[in-house]
């Protein structure tokens, strides 16, 4: 199935613009009289902080989200991770990127739509049951990742995923948060290697 994506939007008025150039493109298409899907689901790539705080809002005017971590990482932490003096500082286990994303699923499911996630959390094994207790739908990742991934997702139970993650974003610190998150995949998936 096609679907359309905006990337980059940061608020209701750039989404709100953006639907209506696709209107005016599906007039012309009516217009010229060439057939299109009158129905094609359009949805936004959650990469910016603003628009993650303002997720309830945009999801109740599109058909899915999904989270872009690279951009949505380096953007909330004021960071480039391609400095190399300064890209240790990305850590997509800092407190403030797990309630974003959390904020910004609630905000999708409370509306009906499914959010996916793509970026190098979405294929990072370790990541896994955290993405999981988080609530994400659907992850997209590198071909190389899947069967790891996979093995991961079978043997977890989500209700237990989302228990241990409510506990993580009572945590100050990513250090924290990764040192619980070892622990914890140490005792759920002894025969992985994390």
């Amino acid at each position: 199935m096609v679907r359309m994506m905006f990337p980059m939007i940061s608020g209701v008025g750039e989404l709100r613009a953006a639907l209506a150039v696709v209107e005016e493109a599906k007039a012309e298409l009516r217009k010229r009289r060439i057939a299109f899907n009158k129905e094609i689901p359009i949805g936004i790539m959650v990469e910016i902080p603003s628009a993650a705080m303002v997720a309830d809002l945009l999801a109740k005017e599109t058909g899915f989200f999904s989270i872009g971590t690279n951009d949505l990482i380096q953007y909330a932490l004021a960071i480039d991770r391609i400095n190399e003096h300064v890209s240790y500082l990305y850590e997509p286990l800092h407190p403030a990127i797990l309630r974003m994303i959390r904020r910004i699923v609630d905000g999708a499911h409370d509306a009906g739509i499914p959010v996916s996630m793509c970026g190098e959390m979405a294929g990072e094994p370790f990541f896994t049951y955290v993405l999981l207790g988080l609530g994400l739908d659907e992850l997209s990742m590198n071909a190389t990742s899947i069967p790891r991934v996979k093995r991961i997702l079978r043997k977890a139970a989500a209700y237990e995923a989302r228990e241990f993650v409510g506990g993580l974003l009572l945590r100050g610190t990513a250090v924290e948060i990764g040192k619980l998150l070892r622990k914890k995949l140490e005792e759920v998936f002894p025969e992985e290697h994390f």
